[in-house]
């Protein structure tokens, strides 16, 4: 059993950066695959991206690639999300994840956070 907590999450002009922060519980936190999803107002929920286990494989949305990092840090059960550059298309609810393996489908994780809202102005 994996709880998930997200935070840093606020407002920010086009252009700035924030950095999200998702803290576990459990012990098998560094045993899983973790993920960064986002869910706007009205729409699915959608990938954004994903780190392995031991974080030495990323994968990122093609919206966000060059702007957005995820890293780990196992020994914080900790998964960050650094946001650079942010257009208001970014705005909604960001949620992290855990499951067994790297993907970009959100049916595949097993555990979720509550989410932290992020809102771009323009």
């Amino acid at each position: 059993q994996v709880q998930l907590v997200e935070s840093g999450g606020g407002l920010v002009q086009a252009g700035g950066s924030l950095r999200l922060s998702c803290a576990a519980s459990g012990r098998t936190f560094s045993t899983y695959a973790m993920g960064w999803f986002r869910q706007a107002p009205g729409k699915e929920r959608e990938f954004v991206a994903t780190i392995s286990w031991n974080g030495r494989v990323t994968k990122y949305a093609d919206s966000v690639k060059g702007r957005f990092t995820i890293s780990r840090d196992n020994a914080k059960n900790t998964v960050y999300l650094q946001m650079n550059s942010l257009k208001p298309e970014n705005t909604g609810v960001y949620y992290c994840a855990a499951g067994p393996s790297l993907d970009r489908v959100a049916y595949t994780y097993n555990y979720w956070g509550q989410g932290t809202q992020v809102t771009v102005s323009s």
